[in-house]
C-alpha cells in the first residue's frame, strides 16, 4: 500500500522524470476497474495470506512476491487521448536483449520471451504527465498466481491457451543470477541510470503518501460499492482488442437504476462519469446519451456504437 502510494504521490508532485524499482510480497494488484470478487479467488487469498491492492491504472489483476521485481516511469507527455507502451516498454526490453534474451513488446500490454509472458505493464495519464508500471517475474510461485488469479476464459480463448500458468514464465528459467532477484534490479537499475542519468535516491516518506497508503489499505478503495451490488439483473460482456468490458445493470423497472462498468481496459478519465449518465435512463435512451460522449478517453479504444452495442446486448439476455 506504501508502494503504490508512493509511485501516486510523485506522479501528482515530482517535477522531474522517475524510474522506480520495488516489491510487494504477496498481493494481488487489480486494475482500476476491475472487481476484485469477479477476479479473485478470495477464499484463497485469505488462506494464503495474500493482500489485495487496487492501483490507479487500467488493465489486469497481477500477483506479486518477493520473486518478482515491479518497475515504474513516471514522465511528462504531450497531451493526447492514447497509450503509448512501446516508449516505456522499451528500455527493459532493451536491458533484457543486452544479456542475451530476445524479448518483445506483445499484444497491448505485454513483454513476452517466445510465447511466454514475463511481464504486464499499465498506465495512467493525467496534466500531462504519465504513470507507467510493470511486473517482472524472475522466480515467482507461479503455482499460487494461477490459483488466487480466476482467469478471463475469453482472454485464454482468444490466446488459444489453458491457464494462467501456462502462458508466463520466470526469467530466472533463461537468466540464472547468483543474486537472485535482488541482482536483477540493481543491473536494471544501472542500466536506467547509464541510459537515462540522474541521481538514485530513497523513496519519500511524509504525511501525504501516509495517507494514501492509509486510503489503498481501505476496504472502501479496493471493494467500492458498485463490486458489493447484489440486485444486478442484467450483464453483458465481451473482449475487444483493447481488452474485456463487462457491463452490469441494476434495473428498476425499464429503467437503469445503477450501472456498472469493469474489465481490463486502460482510459484516461474515470469510468464512473459514465456509469452515472446510464443511470436512470431506459434501453432506448442509451444511444443518444451516449452520442456525444468520446467514450475513448474512459475505455480506451471503444467507440460510442461499441458501448451502446455492449449495453442493448445486456437486454438481449
Amino acid at each position: 500500500y506504501y508502494n503504490l502510494a508512493v509511485e501516486e504521490y510523485l506522479f501528482l508532485n515530482a517535477e522531474d522524470d522517475v524510474f522506480m524499482l520495488w516489491q510487494n510480497e504477496n498481493t494481488v494488484v487489480i486494475g482500476k476497474n476491475q472487481n476484485a470478487f469477479a477476479e479473485l479467488d478470495l477464499s484463497f487469498a485469505r488462506e494464503k495470506g495474500i493482500h489485495i491492492a487496487r492501483r490507479i491504472t487500467g488493465g489486469g489483476a497481477v500477483y506479486h512476491d518477493m520473486g518478482n521485481l515491479n518497475y515504474t516511469y513516471i514522465s511528462p507527455k504531450k497531451e493526447q487521448n492514447q497509450l503509448d507502451f512501446a516508449t516505456f516498454c522499451a528500455p527493459i526490453i532493451g536491458f533484457l536483449r543486452s544479456v542475451g534474451i530476445e524479448a518483445e513488446l506483445s499484444g497491448r500490454n505485454d513483454i513476452v520471451v517466445g510465447e511466454k509472458k514475463i511481464s504486464g505493464n499499465a498506465q495512467h495519464s493525467a496534466n500531462g504527465r504519465v504513470l507507467h508500471h510493470g511486473t517482472l517475474l524472475y522466480n515467482s510461485d507461479l503455482s499460487v498466481m494461477s490459483r488466487v488469479l480466476r482467469a478471463d476464459g475469453e482472454k485464454l480463448k482468444a490466446k488459444a491457451i489453458r491457464s494462467v500458468s501456462s502462458r508466463v514464465m520466470n526469467l530466472s528459467e533463461i537468466l540464472p543470477l547468483s543474486g537472485g532477484v535482488g541482482e536483477l534490479a540493481e543491473r536494471i537499475m544501472a542500466s536506467v541510470t547509464e541510459t537515462f542519468g540522474g541521481e538514485i535516491v530513497d523513496a519519500p516518506q511524509n504525511s501525504e503518501i501516509d495517507a494514501l497508503a492509509k486510503r489503498n489499505r481501505s476496504d472502501r478503495w479496493i471493494f467500492p460499492r458498485r463490486a458489493f451490488l447484489s440486485q444486478y439483473t442484467l450483464t453483458n460482456k465481451k473482449r475487444y482488442a483493447f481488452g474485456s468490458v463487462e457491463i452490469t445493470l441494476s434495473m428498476s423497472g425499464e429503467n437503469i437504476e445503477s450501472a456498472s462498468i469493469g474489465g481490463d481496459f486502460f482510459g484516461n478519465e474515470p469510468v464512473a462519469y459514465i456509469e452515472e449518465l446510464l443511470s436512470g435512463s431506459g434501453r432506448e435512451e442509451v444511444k443518444s446519451r451516449l452520442e456525444y460522449v468520446a467514450v475513448d478517453r474512459y475505455i480506451f479504444g471503444m467507440t460510442e456504437n461499441e458501448l451502446a452495442e455492449l449495453v442493448d446486448g445486456a437486454f438481449e439476455k
